[in-house]
């Protein structure tokens, strides 16, 4: 029962957060505090997903290449690749990583505000903590995080095609050339849709447990890891039912089946 009443809860406060976004995009000061996670969340962030995309796609190479190689498929590396980057591997390592550095940094920040009873004093003076302190932040992962993504997929895309074609002398020309032909522009935004939802899921979840956590300094820790899990639980899950749901559309639109 104690599950159940706190996924209701969670339920409810999501809903609050929705029901303040209209009136966060309107607000001077809403705005101001957006800007401030825009570059917290994203500037911040930049570094941390540039190399962990570059590294996806140099890991994936050294895994790839020999196999085809010993096939005589070699040229085909650059679409497999680039198509599990963009599609799979780009959006959900770097959903994780972020739900580390960002999701743990909202909810120990906001942990530490429950616990120093700042959240309570910010009702005590008339406002609502959750369009204050929640809003900013859910508004700035769903903005941030699916364009951080592109440069995850960008730098995964690279660091595959320099594994490939400097270290283990794959032809340049074919691994663009099957990448030409297998890639759709469909793909390219598959990254950032998911990672839309990603960050969505992320910050309620990590807000949530901030805002619900113990007190003291062990219950900031707890929330905090708490919240990296099940950030990192949802973000999986929420890929399964993502993938599903845009390779139907694709399917359905194109009338192909995209090539894994």
């Amino acid at each position: 029962m104690r599950r159940i009443d706190q996924f209701g809860d969670f339920c409810r406060f999501s809903g609050r957060a929705f029901a303040w976004i209209p009136g966060g995009l309107s607000s001077v000061r809403n705005l101001r505090l957006a800007a401030e996670q825009l570059y917290q969340i994203g500037t911040k962030s930049i570094l941390v997903i540039l190399i962990t995309g570059a590294f996806v796609g140099m890991v994936l190479a050294v895994q790839v290449v020999m196999q085809f190689k010993a096939v005589g498929l070699d040229g085909h590396v650059g679409a497999i690749i680039n198509m599990s980057v963009l599609r799979e591997l780009g959006p959900v390592l770097a959903g994780i990583m972020l739900a580390g550095r960002v999701g743990g940094g909202l909810t120990a920040e906001l942990g530490t505000m429950r616990v120093t009873e700042q959240i309570d004093a910010l009702r005590a003076m008339g406002s609502d903590p959750i369009r204050v302190l929640v809003v900013p932040r859910l508004i700035a992962c769903m903005l941030m995080i699916p364009i951080l993504v592109l440069y995850a997929d960008f730098m995964g895309i690279w660091g595959g095609y320099i594994v490939s074609v400097h270290v283990y002398g794959v032809n340049s020309t074919d691994f663009w050339r099957f990448t030409e032909q297998s890639v759709m522009m469909f793909d390219v935004f598959f990254g950032p849709i998911k990672c839309l939802f990603f960050g969505v899921a992320m910050s309620l979840i990590c807000c949530y447990k901030g805002f619900r956590c113990a007190p003291g300094a062990a219950g900031v820790g707890k929330a905090c890891t708490e919240a990296f899990v099940a950030s990192a639980m949802a973000i999986l899950c929420l890929n399964f039912f993502l993938g599903m749901l845009l390779t139907t559309i694709q399917i359905s639109v194109w009338g192909v089946t995209p090539i894994l």
